[in-house]
């Protein structure tokens, strides 16, 4: 598998999901390669090799998984069986990674009390395949993951949330173990632990992401299901949308029932790009 370096990886996404965006606005006329390219300013061949060695397959075939035709047939294929035993037993181990390798735990109130003065949080900014991250950790594992336009914005958005606490720009080895992840380094992944400040709800929805595997898909109300609470979809979507951790935990892979890419924290564009590119890895096309 080819593993671009992250900072090409950073590059080629910025026009990768001007790509992406093109495609969505005009999906109904559906665009030849060339059309795109020319958009993004790019040689056909240019488009086709860059977009190639970001994905890990052609344009054609990534366009494939972004459809809501195939969005409606995973849903349909997998109806109930996302979170059964015996689906996953099926399952690659690099469609399970996040389930066999990410370990969340909750904050104590006493970690997080008066703002987490007795915090000290780790933090850098980093580049991954789906553009910058900011990516903090306490002394027990990740608190925060997220993508950023804006670095202040993004720093400030952090120390919000404890406000208190002690910040170091620092590198750290939970650091180190949750970006393997983006870059493809699969082979001898760690247990990547979080640490999360989240309600009770919250976590046991956060935790239920982790069991949908790369590649496939579910919808709030398939997961409302898995976690006994079969009328709090809507519950479900608002604990997702305060998920901490972009990525690591998967709430890119919950859709509309409809097949729609639904809403995201952090831009559908970016959700489009990471469904397709999670796709790509597994082969997932039915």
């Amino acid at each position: 598998m080819m593993r671009a370096n992250p900072m090409s990886s950073q590059q080629h996404y910025q026009r990768i999901a001007e790509a992406i965006a093109y495609i969505q606005n005009n999906f109904q006329r559906q665009p030849q390669l060339d059309e795109i390219a020319a958009h993004i300013h790019l040689s056909p061949a240019h488009f086709q090799r860059l977009f190639t060695e970001w994905a890990g397959t052609s344009p054609k075939k990534f366009l494939q998984y972004i459809s809501i035709e195939h969005a409606k047939k995973v849903l349909k294929q997998q109806q109930g069986s996302v979170f059964d035993a015996t689906f996953a037993t099926g399952l690659s181990s690099t469609s399970r990674l996040h389930d066999l390798f990410i370990q969340i735990e909750g904050m104590t109130p006493a970690e997080y009390k008066y703002g987490g003065q007795h915090l000290t949080i780790h933090y850098q900014f980093s580049e991954t395949p789906f553009g910058h991250v900011l990516i903090a950790s306490t002394q027990k594992g990740i608190c925060t993951l997220r993508f950023v336009e804006n670095t202040a914005e993004a720093l400030a958005h952090l120390k919000e949330q404890f406000p208190h606490a002690m910040y170091i720009e620092q590198v750290d080895a939970f650091q180190e173990a949750a970006l393997k992840f983006f870059r493809q380094d699969w082979e001898q992944l760690p247990m990547i632990k979080l640490h999360l400040k989240g309600t009770p709800f919250q976590l046991k929805v956060w935790q239920s992401l982790l069991k949908i595997p790369m590649g496939q898909l579910s919808t709030y109300g398939q997961l409302a299901q898995m976690i006994d609470h079969p009328k709090a979809a809507r519950a479900v979507g608002t604990a997702i949308g305060h998920n901490p951790i972009a990525f690591l935990i998967p709430c890119h892979r919950v859709i509309q029932s409809t097949g729609a890419i639904g809403g995201y924290e952090w831009g559908t564009v970016r959700k489009t790009a990471i469904i397709g590119w999670e796709g790509s890895q597994t082969h997932a096309i039915i």
